[in-house]
């Protein structure tokens, strides 16, 4: 298996002052170990969602001043791109792992999307309390699901139908202080756990 958990050296990135300087250190360090992480995973949902899934590691090209402050691999049924469907994401911040299912506001079918979430609002709140869930994939907090009633899931998925630039992320974080503390296979086999629990997610997504 190539080496794709993440150690201090791939966190510490995110402090390098410098669009390229960090962008270097960015290919040097943390993209071999998501393009691991596509050739692993990309596979493993065609098998279980019956379509053939493409990785899509973030080259953050648009970049000309400000260096990124994350970045990740996605996954999507789409050879082209991902930010139009329904995907799944692992990447990391200066603080955390996450690992999300997500649709983010280049979607141009998050009216459908939502209105099949609100369907199946009790099963969706069922998910793993742990899981956290994002309105904004730019920003790396999230509200743990615990704190969420299905009064706070409705809001957020009506939201996500309504307005323009909603978005939806859920899954979960691992403090750089865990990931760290992760071999490559702890680290394979917690993001194939958290996957399989939010595979059904996207399969409500298409039932719509």
């Amino acid at each position: 298996m190539k080496q794709t958990a993440f150690d201090l050296q791939d966190f510490s990135v995110f402090s390098v002052d410098g669009l390229d300087e960090r962008m270097e250190e960015l290919k040097k360090c943390i993209r071999p170990k998501l393009e691991a992480l596509g050739e692993r995973f990309a596979p493993f949902f065609t098998e279980h969602l019956h379509e053939p899934f493409f990785h899509h590691v973030a080259k953050h090209a648009r970049r000309t001043v400000n260096p990124p402050k994350d970045t990740w691999v996605a996954f999507a049924p789409n050879k082209r791109g991902y930010k139009m469907l329904p995907h799944f994401q692992i990447g990391l911040w200066d603080s955390h792992v996450f690992i999300y299912f997500g649709l983010i506001y280049e979607c141009p079918q998050k009216t459908d999307y939502a209105n099949a979430f609100l369907q199946h609002l009790t099963e969706i709140a069922a998910l793993p309390k742990e899981f956290v869930w994002s309105t904004d994939h730019t920003n790396s907090a999230a509200a743990p699901g615990h704190t969420l009633s299905k009064k706070d899931l409705t809001a957020m998925f009506e939201r996500l139908g309504k307005v323009k630039k909603a978005e939806l992320l859920t899954g979960i974080h691992i403090p750089k202080e865990e990931a760290i503390t992760l071999s490559d296979d702890e680290f394979v086999h917690k993001i194939q756990d958290t996957f399989l629990t939010l595979l059904p997610l996207y399969k409500v997504a298409f039932q719509r």
